[in-house]
């Protein structure tokens, strides 16, 4: 197997292992807690984005790794981790618009992890030396994606209203 093939083998195989944990084990207990209790273990996963920055890291990924997309996932993580930190004040404060600022970040970091892994497959960044960042796509990202779908499944079979 090719680099490609292992990445993305790697991806599914993650992805698969999160979404089952999430389906039988976390999203039962979270279904019993009130909106804005549930949604908050799942924003503080996010809170750990911070950890894209590592692409703008020479000493970890070579520095022929496309400076554009290092970019793009650096800086949309650090956005997403903000946003997340901000929804999560937001819920523990009872802000009347911590529902608006729940959405607003879970659509930019859905949007920020779809672009990511289009542009990385689009360059093939596993050809580059991606280090110890390999394991932020192949483990981390799957779980980030789970955890969007979570989000975005409480946020429209549950009522706003009750985020409060």
């Amino acid at each position: 197997m090719n680099n490609f093939q292992i990445f993305g083998l790697q991806f599914a195989l993650s992805t698969l292992v999160y979404a089952l944990i999430a389906r039988w084990y976390i999203a039962p207990i979270l279904s019993k807690l009130p909106l804005r209790t549930a949604l908050q273990p799942l924003l503080l996963m996010h809170g750990l984005r911070g950890l894209g920055m590592t692409l703008l890291v020479t000493a970890v990924v070579s520095p022929e790794v496309p400076r554009a997309f290092a970019t793009q996932v650096a800086y949309g993580d650090l956005l997403a981790t903000g946003l997340a930190l901000l929804a999560l004040a937001g819920l523990r404060a009872r802000w009347a618009f911590a529902p608006a600022i729940v959405w607003v970040f879970n659509l930019e970091g859905f949007a920020d992890l779809l672009l990511a892994f289009y542009n990385g497959v689009r360059l093939d960044v596993t050809r580059y030396q991606l280090g110890a960042a390999w394991y932020i796509p192949t483990f981390v990202v799957p779980a980030l994606l789970v955890t969007h779908i979570m989000i975005f499944s409480m946020l429209t079979k549950r009522p706003a209203a009750r985020i409060r």
